[in-house]
């Protein structure tokens, strides 16, 4: 098994939405409990009016700020790192850094329309110390943060950099705006173009390197490119293609992010059509899980032609945006997660940030309770136990089978397997050259948001610390593979040489 690529100790990242800091509204859920919850529960406060912009507000819900000081929250966040943890998304792009100690505005400022205090935001420096996080985020962009000429002020930022260093915080990297593609959208002045984004971008990097010099730069951000990710027949809005900003700003950027969503979300067919979304049927087909190869390989080649020899991160992606579909949250969900890992890892991708932590359908957690999701048992796995290199499994994969190989994490020389079998029958295809480990994930049914590990159901204990996660052992030879499964099969024997130096 030849080494392909070397990942982030921080590949499993995750992202914490700007609005769920502040409080504000987000994709409404589909369960009508947990609708009937929230409303009953919280008062819409400030930034109850700070739906996206175009769109139909019967889409969101107010949501009050997420308690990151929870130790359930920590305890369960900490056991995915270290990773990333990203405060951005399209709101961030409208939302004002109060800069002093006074309770929050009632009323964001004039062109902003969400405020985020300081004790929100040491909040977040607080919980990614306790977590092994390193923080990402992305900087006010809209109307507010503007001069009267319409050029990018770098002072709306200035407070929020200088407040983190103030609270012995550090800011890994930062995006300029979220998604700059959809800019209308996301909140930015009407008339915006690739010439205003590259003005723009070039003052924020001179800004970064004077405020805060060891942040990395990420760009464009961009996103809805190399496939369609809407109908169609669906109204289109203006898009500034991810092309045209590169070629507008020049090699601006340390590192070429992108963001990833297969399609858009049932819950806004009403507004896209009826083809919106994805269906249960389609969960586990390489055509789904193809979307994401397409979408690394448009963004690799501009990559390669912008910003030759730079990383490639993704800095946002889950099951479809608005929130995912309602099987976002069930096991039907984590093969398409584990495959696209397992992908970008091999083609080099650094860094995977999953759209959201805990809010909406597509979090890893729910985002009432934190119980843990079937995604987040997928992600723990990944992090116990693939290390840093991708290796070439060897093997040809079939249409049920997918195969992934990584030096096994912690464990000089061992190779661990993800093999997803997606099919409705047991697969025996792999004989195994030493005996081994195995943690096999299954479900009742695919639409389970419950999971089993070897036959035993998977649940945190209240305190969001963990119950052991036991694998059983397995012989050299013929190795079989149940129905819909995912299994973890670490080797620790097999002295692989690119994997004895980790």
């Amino acid at each position: 098994m030849p080494g392909m690529a070397r990942v982030d100790p921080r590949f499993v990242s995750y992202n914490i939405e700007a609005v769920e800091i502040t409080g504000g509204r987000f994709w409404k859920p589909y369960s009508d409990e947990v609708r009937q919850r929230l409303a009953a529960s919280v008062s819409q406060g400030p930034g109850k009016a700070n739906g996206l912009a175009g769109l139909d507000q019967n889409l969101f819900q107010y949501r009050p700020p997420i308690n990151l000081a929870n130790s359930k929250l920590r305890n369960l966040s900490a056991a995915l790192g270290p990773a990333y943890i990203r405060v951005s998304g399209t709101w961030r792009n409208t939302t004002y850094f109060q800069d002093d100690d006074a309770p929050a505005l009632q009323q964001p400022p004039a062109g902003y329309k969400g405020v985020m205090t300081r004790a929100q935001w040491k909040g977040v420096v607080d919980f990614a110390r306790a977590t092994g996080g390193a923080i990402v985020t992305s900087v006010a962009i809209g109307d507010g943060a503007r001069n009267t000429d319409g050029s990018w002020n770098p002072e709306s930022a200035r407070g929020l950099f200088e407040y983190t260093r103030h609270i012995g915080g550090h800011i890994a990297a930062a995006e300029f705006m979220n998604e700059p593609t959809y800019y209308l959208a996301g909140g930015a002045p009407r008339g915006y173009s690739a010439k205003t984004f590259a003005t723009d971008v070039r003052t924020f990097r001179a800004f970064l390197k004077e405020a805060s010099p060891q942040t990395i730069f990420l760009g464009p951000g961009s996103v809805g490119e190399g496939v369609e990710m809407t109908p169609a027949n669906a109204p289109k809005q203006p898009v500034l293609r991810a092309e045209d900003l590169l070629q507008a700003s020049g090699p601006v950027f340390d590192v070429f992010s992108y963001h990833f969503y297969g399609t858009i979300s049932h819950r806004c067919a009403a507004m896209l059509g009826p083809a919106a979304g994805t269906t249960l049927e389609q969960a586990l087909t390489s055509d789904w899980f193809a979307r994401n190869t397409a979408v690394e390989e448009f963004y690799a080649k501009l990559r390669d032609t912008y910003l030759p020899g730079k990383e490639l991160w993704l800095t946002e992606t889950g099951q479809s945006g608005c929130g995912g579909d309602a099987w976002a949250a069930t096991f039907a969900d984590s093969f398409r997660y584990l495959d696209q890992l397992g992908t970008l890892a091999q083609r080099g991708v650094k860094t995977v940030m999953h759209n959201t932590l805990a809010s909406s359908d597509y979090g890893l957690l729910d985002e009432e309770t934190f119980d843990p999701r079937p995604n987040y048992w997928a992600a723990l796995l990944w992090t116990r136990s693939m290390g840093t290199t991708a290796l070439s499994p060897g093997v040809k994969e079939t249409g049920d089978l997918h195969l992934f190989a990584h030096c096994a994490k912690g464990n000089q020389g061992g190779v661990t397997l993800l093999v997803l079998n997606t099919s409705a029958s047991t697969v025996d295809t792999l004989r195994l050259p030493v005996a081994g480990e195995v943690y096999t994930l299954t479900a009742t049914e695919l639409q389970s948001r419950n999971v089993m590990l070897n036959g035993v159901e998977l649940r945190a204990n209240a305190d969001g610390t963990l119950p052991a996660l036991t694998a059983k052992k397995t012989a050299a030879g013929q190795v079989q593979f149940a129905p819909r499964s995912i299994s973890f099969l670490l080797l620790p024997t097999v002295h692989n040489k690119n994997c004895m130096r980790q």
